[in-house]
């Protein structure tokens, strides 16, 4: 006991240090729907998911995954149901960063979409992996 009395600020840094290490696995929990450009490749050929660019048809025009369709964010509510009608068919989201993309893929789950997922780092992480894309 006396030990922890007089070392009490080293015991405060090692658990800070701990929780701070911890942090980014906790925090991931929240982006756990995310996929790697590789993992999102897997996912399409094995498991044939539907890819939904949910950008602007003008920024969809200017380069997009090749199969993808596009469904902007604000048609996504009205529109997925007829796009991809059965709700366990695996459902991959991208735009041009991510962050759009992340949050279709909750809005997809809200809709009953459980394999909803979308591209960390979207369209410039594909990109970045060299992976193929298509201009309309």
């Amino acid at each position: 006991m006396k030990f922890l009395l007089d070392n009490w600020m080293l015991i405060s840094v090692a658990l800070s240090s701990g929780a701070l290490l911890l942090w980014p696995v906790i925090a991931g929990g929240a982006r756990a729907g995310s996929l790697s450009p590789a993992a999102a490749v897997q996912l399409i050929n094995r498991e044939k998911a539907v890819v939904i660019d949910v950008s602007e048809p003008h920024e969809y025009v200017g380069g997009h995954v090749v199969g993808s369709k596009n469904l902007p964010f604000g048609q996504l509510e009205d529109k997925l149901p007829a796009l991809v009608k059965n709700k366990a068919t695996p459902v991959i989201m991208v735009c041009p960063v991510g962050a759009r993309a992340a949050r279709a893929a909750g809005q997809a789950k809200k809709l009953g979409y459980e394999n909803a997922q979308s591209i960390a780092g979207g369209l410039k992480a594909w990109r970045d992996a060299s992976l193929p894309l298509d201009k309309a």
